[in-house]
């Protein structure tokens, strides 16, 4: 069984409605904003705007999704066992789940073995996704570490380093710092948005509310990959003293997030119009303060790297270490111990050698928003629903689930096309 997602801020339960929300924001809040701008361009403004809002909307809904299957498991094997929510609790369970235990409650080891997987290529996205921002930004500041992959062959022995980090306690400071310096980068933006467009005195001339069908896809795949955390849903309510008050602060969360995206996004396209890079803090102003912002952003996602990695490396020595597996019937004590440690370097060394071979960010993130991010926002949590819910929900609420399932298959179906099309002709 493989460990369960935690809390970044916060091991265990106890945790205040303010609490509650940092996490939340810190669990939702990445480096995918800061191509939000391109996303914008590649839509137009309002439909960008549109596409964000619609993202937040579905995420939020397919939030409340997972929340209803975990309350009639709950339901279920308290008529089960006959024991009720008190003695439950005292017995050390609380009835918590985690996504793999949705997969598995519903469709057996398979469903579990598919959910963990989807979520092991879906944090391998976002990992690789941090490494090309780094690798891109730190190239534009210091062109001697031209091209981006000088830059990963540098940092890949620090982050082999920080991977031997076992505690997520140890590694959330770290987590929070890369949202501080993600603050930072946005501010520094914002501030140069600004500027333009008070020179400009007309931000909405010669920009495209809409600008053109296919565009559309591509901003709604980098704003799914925006509202990254999904996984964490159920870890963030089992968090709470209150149980009963995490939805309003949930939606609070997401309705502030979404504000603040669309924001971002249509400023950020007004202010640089058809020249708006994919990695938006590359437009700012060759100048010290703009290097600094860029230097320490990087320092900050180079240090929560390891936070990513976290839920990879778990599952993937959950594997190795299962009962019957390989390296526990062949090797011992010292050698299972050196087995741990070279997967781990193992799996660093690979998504950095696969962020060499990325040739955009924006086009990458907008591909595993799509695809990966979709079918665990969307199409996992509306077949989840159907399975435990769905014979004694509304026919509206069976319909509304069917239409997530379907879309979401589209929309990654739409994804998994726009990669492979050019491939192949």
């Amino acid at each position: 069984m493989a460990p369960e997602l935690k809390v970044p801020l916060l091991e265990g339960r106890g945790a205040t409605p303010a609490q509650t929300l940092g996490n939340i924001l810190v669990s939702i809040v990445g480096t995918g904003v800061l191509g939000l701008p391109f996303a914008f361009r590649a839509a137009g403004w309002l439909a960008g705007a549109l596409g964000v809002a619609a993202a937040g909307a579905a995420t939020f809904y397919c939030m409340l999704l997972l929340l209803d299957c975990r309350d009639k498991l709950r339901e279920q094997e308290t008529e089960e066992d006959g024991l009720g929510d008190e003695r439950r609790l005292n017995r050390g369970d609380g009835g918590n789940y985690t996504y793999g235990d949705l997969g598995e409650r519903g469709f057996g080891p398979v469903g579990r073995y598919f959910t963990e997987a989807i979520i092991i290529i879906g944090q391998t996205g976002g990992s690789v996704a941090y490494l090309v921002f780094i690798g891109q930004n730190l190239s534009s500041v210091l062109p001697a570490l031209s091209p981006p992959a000088v830059v990963l062959a540098l940092l890949l022995p620090a982050e082999v380093a920080l991977s031997f980090v076992r505690s997520l306690s140890a590694l959330a400071p770290f987590s929070i710092l890369a949202d501080a310096c993600t603050v930072l980068a946005v501010a520094a933006v914002v501030k140069e948005d600004v500027q333009l467009l008070a020179e400009r005195g007309r931000p909405f001339a010669g920009r495209s509310a809409f600008a053109g069908l296919w565009g559309v896809p591509f901003a709604c795949g980098v704003a799914v990959f925006c509202f990254e955390g999904f996984c964490l849903t159920l870890a963030l309510e089992a968090s709470m003293s209150n149980r009963g008050r995490f939805r309003p602060v949930l939606f609070q969360a997401i309705v502030g997030v979404t504000i603040v995206y669309i924001s971002f996004g249509v400023c950020g396209y007004l202010a640089y119009g058809d020249d708006t890079r994919d990695i938006v803090t590359l437009n700012l102003p060759d100048n010290w303060s703009t290097a600094a912002v860029k230097v320490v952003l990087c320092v900050g996602l180079a240090l929560t790297f390891a936070v990513m990695m976290y839920p990879i490396h778990e599952i993937v020595e959950a594997r190795l270490l299962a009962p019957g597996g390989w390296v526990r019937r062949r090797c011992g004590g010292v050698v299972q111990r050196a087995a741990l440690h070279l997967s781990r370097v193992a799996v660093v060394a690979a998504l950095a050698a696969i962020a060499c071979f990325v040739p955009a960010f924006g086009d990458f993130v907008a591909f595993v928003g799509s695809t990966v991010c979709a079918l665990l926002s969307f199409v996992l949590p509306a077949l989840f629903h159907l399975r435990f819910v769905g014979p004694t929900a509304s026919p509206w609420a069976r319909a509304v689930d069917y239409f997530l399932l379907l879309a979401g298959l589209v929309f990654a179906g739409h994804g998994m096309y726009t990669v492979l099309a050019p491939i192949y002709n």
